[in-house]
């Protein structure tokens, strides 16, 4: 269980507060009389009030001022073998003090101001002088002391170092709360934008289907009606009809799911279009991510050159590059590089993705995109599916782009896409 998740149970809150507020108020001196003593007890306890949710308002009061008074007399009786009734007599006052202090922090309902961190420090000031005035009072009824102007403002100076303090903490505590819900939702955005990213690579696929459906449905029709034309076919063509309309509903199936995949990724709002340098950050941590799982020790360099005046389709180019930057990271063996350029050239994009790889033998270079072809397999010795080229190659084709292979002097592959900015923009 985390820090956050705890803090957030107000029993565990109770607990830690009935601890450590009688520890913190060992830390203390006597300006005022020898019985009313200033302790870092009361700053503890203002600090774990502003951590409880939801309490009753006499709880946190009465087991803390309690707890007080039993660890005090159970130290005298230790310590200085004091006798437990003088003991209990003259710490009792103490449990007034923190019985006021929180029956006001809840009167005044301080938690609703938690996001006013000035206003909180100044009720916390009020609040403590009043709980010192009470457990002053409660001293002259039972010990008969008596109190000097002078002593009054050095408990306003030490109540005030109290409560700013314990807000300068508070602070700090919420600011790392807001910096790891930051992380969280970063984290969650890049795995949906992978999720998004993902989809519309299925739904080229599924595009590319759908022509290819369209095509064996007409050549389906044409082959019926020459067959129908002659008697000894008719037989035949009755049957490739029947043939021709099940494709047909393949196809409408098939443009049913390319409709809602499409409706769902094609909602192009300000979050859909991000900085050339935000997402070659996000390329990056996914490819250090998925290189480490494989137990691979890969340096990733980046290079953004010229000026990106616009924002880019996020998913159009995670999609590319992920492919791209996913087949280096699983050509490299153990160690090696990967290095991801991007430059603008009028109005193009270039996108050059290098590694020091084994490289592709130029015998293969031509067949590299064609679907199926593969030369990774897993440990059981099953193959890759073949599909991560030419799923690129198809993308960059409809982009009205072109890609091509490089092999690098020394070794590796160089990846080179040339882009029209004009399609990975946002139009309008």
């Amino acid at each position: 269980m985390s820090l956050n998740q705890l803090v957030k149970k107000d029993a565990f809150i109770l607990i830690f507060m009935v601890v450590i507020v009688p520890l913190a108020g060992e830390l203390k001196f006597y300006p005022v009389n020898e019985t009313f003593r200033i302790s870092f007890g009361a700053p503890a306890f203002f600090f774990c009030l502003l951590l409880l949710r939801k309490s009753r308002p006499f709880l946190p009061g009465f087991l803390t001022g309690a707890a007080i008074v039993l660890f005090r007399v159970g130290l005298d009786l230790m310590q200085h073998h004091a006798d437990l009734a003088a003991s209990f007599y003259q710490q009792f006052p103490s449990f007034f003090f923190y019985f006021t202090y929180a029956f006001l922090f809840f009167a005044v309902r301080t938690g609703r101001f938690k996001q006013r961190s000035i206003f909180i420090g100044i009720i916390g000031l009020m609040i403590e002088l009043v709980a010192d005035f009470v457990e002053l009072f409660v001293q002259f009824l039972v010990f008969d002391t008596t109190m000097t102007l002078s002593k009054l403002s050095d408990m306003f100076l030490i109540a005030f170092a109290h409560s700013f303090v314990v807000i300068s903490f508070f602070n700090m505590m919420k600011l790392y709360e807001a910096q790891s819900r930051e992380k969280q939702i970063m984290k969650q955005n890049e795995h949906m934008m992978m999720v998004i990213s993902n989809l519309y690579e299925e739904t080229v696929h599924l595009k590319k289907t759908l022509k290819h459906t369209e095509h064996i449905t007409q050549e389906s029709y044409r082959l019926y009606r020459l067959l129908h034309e002659h008697e000894a076919g008719k037989k035949v063509s009755q049957e490739l009809l029947k043939l021709a309309g099940e494709i047909h509903e393949v196809k409408k199936d098939n443009q049913r799911i390319y409709a809602g995949l499409s409706k769902l990724i094609s909602k192009e709002n300000m979050q859909d279009y991000m900085k050339a340098e935000e997402l070659v950050q996000i390329v990056l941590r996914i490819q250090e991510k998925y290189a480490l799982s494989l137990g691979k020790n890969i340096s990733f360099i980046s290079d953004i050159r010229g000026i990106h005046l616009h924002d880019y389709h996020v998913f159009i180019f995670l999609s590319l590059i992920n492919n791209l930057m996913a087949n280096a990271v699983e050509a490299i063996k153990d160690n090696g590089m990967i290095s991801l350029v991007l430059k603008v050239s009028h109005d193009k994009i270039e996108i050059r993705i290098e590694d020091d790889g084994p490289g592709i033998p130029e015998k293969m270079r031509e067949i590299v995109f064609d679907p199926g072809y593969t030369s990774k397999f897993d440990a059981y010795g099953t193959p890759s599916t073949g599909i991560g080229l030419s799923y690129v190659k198809e993308l960059v084709k409809e982009l009205g782009g072109t890609i091509k292979i490089e092999q690098r002097e020394t070794k590796g592959t160089a990846f080179q896409l040339l882009l029209p900015i004009q399609n990975l923009i946002q139009r309008g």
